[in-house]
């Protein structure tokens, strides 16, 4: 068999067992990383505490992090980049305001419902969640919100109101709606985005036009 031929056979192998074993060890530092942020709130927890939830050694850890705060904002890219597409996709497919929101509403509450853990993390560590909040795909997230809210006004499907202001109000009600929606003993995701899509369509002939 030539070189070339050896070489196309390993390519085709998929990921070698060392990328195999830093892909393992990575996830089970974010895995316990979740679980003790959840459990201890981001202000208690020690890397010690991180570590001794994985099993690897702590020079293992610090091959991939060099803090519980780069762990965190792993923790928070990492779900930013799960539910991303999802929005983009049922924001670009609406064809009115209240489809534009009721989809993205719907598919972030059931993020929430279906991911209890992530959720449970943010919301244990909501002092420290508004100033850690700014890592690279949150906030990529955002600007893609606010780019599809000007996308939607041009194709006249948004009212062209303030686009930066709404954008605002769609973020912050969607975290504080989605916090008290885990907070009930049987979460509906269906009945917070329908709540939160009337309380906006209801509301939006009263906010003032962008001249």
């Amino acid at each position: 068999m030539s070189t070339i031929e050896t070489t196309a056979n390993k390519a085709n192998q998929g990921p070698g067992k060392r990328e195999q074993t830093k892909a393992a060890n990575r996830k089970a530092i974010l895995d316990a990383a979740r679980g003790v942020f959840a459990q201890l709130g981001y202000g208690a927890t020690t890397v010690r505490d991180i570590i001794r939830g994985t099993g690897l050694a702590s020079g293992t850890f610090y091959n991939y992090f060099k803090s519980k705060e780069e762990v965190f904002q792993a923790l928070m890219d990492e779900s930013a980049l799960r539910v991303r597409p999802q929005l983009k996709q049922e924001r670009l497919k609406a064809k009115s305001f209240e489809e534009f929101l009721y989809g993205m509403f719907s598919i972030f509450f059931n993020y929430v419902v279906e991911d209890h853990r992530a959720y449970e993390m943010m919301r244990a560590n909501s002092g420290q969640i508004r100033v850690r909040m700014d890592t690279p795909e949150v906030i990529a997230g955002f600007d893609e919100l606010r780019v599809d809210i000007d996308d939607g006004i041009t194709r006249g499907i948004v009212p062209p109101v303030d686009a930066g202001y709404l954008t605002a109000t769609l973020i912050g009600m969607a975290f504080e709606i989605a916090d008290r929606m885990v907070q009930r003993d049987d979460p509906d995701p269906v009945a917070a985005a329908k709540f939160a899509t009337s309380m906006i369509v209801g509301g939006i002939n009263k906010v003032p036009l962008e001249k």
